[in-house]
């Protein structure tokens, strides 16, 4: 299914680089593994780097994983508020516009 969501530029980079695909999915397990937070958790504080980063990209596929761990519109929209005093209200209200097209979806 969440093959579903990937943008047509990232399957292109699958296609045409597999191995380095492979050893970047191997690094995330790698540092996934180690870490000490659940899975809502980490892609929780995903969503927020990806927020500060103004990933478009990042911010849905980790609100999709959020919710798909447990997370809750109102703790994914508290992620983007915070972001208005860290990374700015521009940001933060972009990120809540793709926040609300993928709640909406799902």
């Amino acid at each position: 299914m969440e093959n579903d969501y990937l943008p047509g530029i990232y399957r292109q980079f699958l296609e045409r680089f597999p191995d380095v695909a492979d050893a970047q999915g191997a690094l995330a397990r790698t540092i996934r593994d180690r870490n000490p937070f659940d899975e809502k958790t980490d892609r929780l504080i995903k969503l927020a780097m990806a927020i500060g980063a103004e990933a478009q990209g990042a911010v849905r596929s980790n609100v999709r994983k959020a919710l798909q761990h447990g997370a809750t519109p109102d703790e994914i929209h508290a992620v983007a508020l915070a972001a208005i005093t860290t990374c700015g209200f521009p940001t933060a209200v972009a990120a809540l516009g793709w926040i609300e097209e993928v709640t909406e979806a799902v």
